[in-house]
């Protein structure tokens, strides 16, 4: 369904979207990028600088700055017509804005994925409006390679964009944090990144092929009055890392609201 596929913005996101289509085995030449600024794009990828004028596409990708988005809308509004589907990856913008800007299209999609879709490890939380069920299908088939599609409804996208959005930011942060704990217990820095990247790299994979829940699994990982234990109970000593991902999920859910409604007013 999607042969034609326009990706107005290539950068780090939109970017690593790319990469994994490609990498997925999709043919270079269904894509097209309009992006001044993008460099060394994959071989085969048709790269514009500026918007083509007289051409349709069976989808358009909108992978600009949000504070752009409405500068670019009326200029691309004419590509967007009754077969053209709006997938967008703009933190904040709502699908009602994206319809009154694009009107004639066949339909509006958020989707809110992470670098992994480079890998074809992404979450990808998807909501749409004017899609039927075949076009939801279609969506989430053009999705596959990226990683693991998921429709949601859209007033919980603020939250997922804070858990699958941003998530990756805060586990490297927890690595860089397991790491400097090593470092400063004694050992060496570059060894201290290495043993805990690794950790994080396998713990996640076995999670993954688990039948077990991540609770269970450090129930069972962790023997009573053992090593394990002991680093358990600092964690849980007063809810201590349960209310900080807390705060931190609670803090970028807000601040996507307030972008939302900042692309709502104008």
């Amino acid at each position: 369904m999607f042969e034609r596929v326009l990706l107005v913005g290539c950068g780090n996101m939109a970017g690593a979207m790319l990469r994994g289509w490609l990498a997925g085995g999709l043919e270079p030449a269904r894509f097209t990028v309009v992006d001044p600024a993008a460099r060394e794009l994959p071989a085969g990828v048709r790269h514009l600088a500026n918007l083509p004028s007289d051409e349709t596409f069976d989808a358009i990708l909108l992978g600009v700055k949000p504070q752009i988005f409405g500068e670019i809308a009326p200029r691309l509004a004419p590509l967007a017509g009754p077969e053209t589907l709006i997938l967008s990856i703009l933190a904040g913008v709502e699908l009602a804005v994206l319809a009154g800007h694009f009107p004639r299209a066949g339909g509006q999609v958020r989707i809110m994925p992470n670098l992994a879709a480079a890998l074809g490890k992404s979450p990808l939380a998807l909501a749409a409006t004017g899609l039927d069920e075949p076009r939801r299908a279609a969506v989430s088939a053009l999705l596959d390679p990226l990683g693991m599609p998921e429709w949601i409804d859209e007033p919980a996208f603020d939250l997922v964009t804070a858990l699958a959005g941003s998530g990756p930011a805060f586990v490297y942060r927890f690595i860089d944090a397991l790491a400097a704990g090593a470092s400063a217990l004694g050992l060496p820095q570059a060894q201290a990144q290495r043993l805990a990247l690794a950790t994080v790299e396998g713990a996640a994979a076995l999670a993954a092929a688990s039948e077990y829940d991540p609770a269970e699994l450090a129930r069972r990982v962790a023997s009573p009055g053992g090593v394990t234990q002991a680093g358990l109970d600092a964690l849980d000593s007063d809810q201590r890392l349960a209310s900080l991902i807390e705060e931190t999920l609670r803090a970028a859910r807000d601040r996507s609201a307030e972008m939302a409604a900042a692309a709502r007013t104008g």
